[in-house]
């Protein structure tokens, strides 16, 4: 194990940024960088032994910085939709930022994907960076630092954890946008890799993306993944959630409880699955359907549907609906979630 620090460039405010590489024994890397504590690249090498960056992104801090697609990033305090960008918490109301059609996406516009975060400790095969967040910062109440750690293992594993523990009762509901494609960051097309989630149920959602409440079963409609499919194999189907998303945007309620695997993906190309583990209750499946001709790493354009992402979450606008387990956390207690990405030559 080992790791390289190296300049990631200027933002506007004039601050420096820094990328850090991480390498493991079998030579799968993992760049990371303290600007939105971003997951820059994960590189793996494929069935032949070449290397691949399987997740989308940019070269320097400034591209992130102007980037509107949560590229690789970490979302809080509250991941997701929040409708009419308002919530109740011990009988008080506190209004968020409306930037999504009246609603509030992923507690913005001053996303944590847009600072800079403190180096707090660093491995030879992981990082952890601290973020102080005061009270009212978003909207939300309650002054709470934050910890988001990288680790990159021996079993060709990256796990992210996060951890927090407010003065005050709060929302904490925390993820990465990380946009994956098995055949490398600039292939194209992500829509003939084949994916996996375990779940029987999602929640519905209407034209705005904002749960109704219901939990709806997977069995006989294009929702369903419980048999590893193609991407593309449904996408198009005459059916109103993927009418509504645009394709697949959709919260799906994963089995299990515990840290335990509840996706994958795989790709037949280049041989590489990656398996997704979270102890998270739900899981946002998203197709990247509103990418549009994005300019990324090394010259690569990236287009609608190249990509997939997998973000482990509470259920999305939790916080107005009683069944949902809810994204609160109590003050002086400890918010802690862990979401792993596991990669390999499936068949082997």
């Amino acid at each position: 194990m080992s790791y390289q620090k190296t300049d990631f460039g200027r933002i506007k405010s004039g601050e420096n940024t820094v990328l850090y590489t991480f390498q493991n024994a079998s030579g799968m890397q993992m760049r990371v960088t303290d600007f939105g504590a971003i997951l820059v690249s994960v590189i793996v090498k494929d069935k032949e032994g070449k290397e691949l960056d399987v997740v989308q992104g940019y070269e320097s801090a400034a591209e992130y910085e102007a980037d509107t697609l949560f590229m690789g990033a970490v979302i809080g305090r509250c991941t997701n939709r929040i409708k009419g960008a308002v919530f109740e918490l011990n009988g008080k109301t506190y209004e968020l930022h409306k930037n999504d059609n009246g609603n509030c996406l992923h507690s913005g516009p001053d996303f944590y994907g847009k600072r800079i975060w403190k180096v707090e400790e660093i491995e030879n095969n992981s990082i952890t960076f601290s973020m102080f967040s005061p009270h009212m910062d978003q909207g939300y109440p309650g002054n709470v630092t934050i910890y988001v750690t990288y680790t990159l293992n021996d079993e060709n594993e990256i796990q992210i954890e996060y951890k927090a523990s407010p003065d005050m009762d709060t929302l904490l509901n925390m993820t990465n946008h990380s946009y994956f494609n098995l055949d490398g960051h600039d292939a194209g097309s992500v829509l003939r890799q084949k994916v996996w989630i375990d779940a029987d149920v999602y929640t519905e959602a209407d034209a705005e993306s904002i749960p109704t409440g219901r939990l709806l079963p997977v069995k006989d409609t294009p929702m369903d993944f419980c048999t590893p499919k193609e991407i593309g194999r449904d996408i198009e189907a005459d059916y109103e959630a993927l009418k509504f998303g645009q394709g697949y945007d959709h919260n799906f309620a994963v089995n299990g409880e515990g840290y335990r695997k509840t996706a994958s993906l795989e790709s037949e190309e280049s041989g590489i699955k990656m398996s997704v583990y979270t102890d998270c209750p739900g899981m946002q499946f998203y197709t990247a359907n509103f990418l549009s001709g994005e300019k990324g790493k090394g010259g690569a354009v990236y287009e609608r549907r190249s990509s997939a992402c997998f973000e482990a979450q509470f259920f999305p606008d939790a916080v107005h609906h009683k069944n949902f387990e809810g994204p609160v956390c109590k003050a002086g207690e400890t918010y802690c979630q862990r979401t792993g990405y596991r990669f390999e030559i499936y068949g082997k």
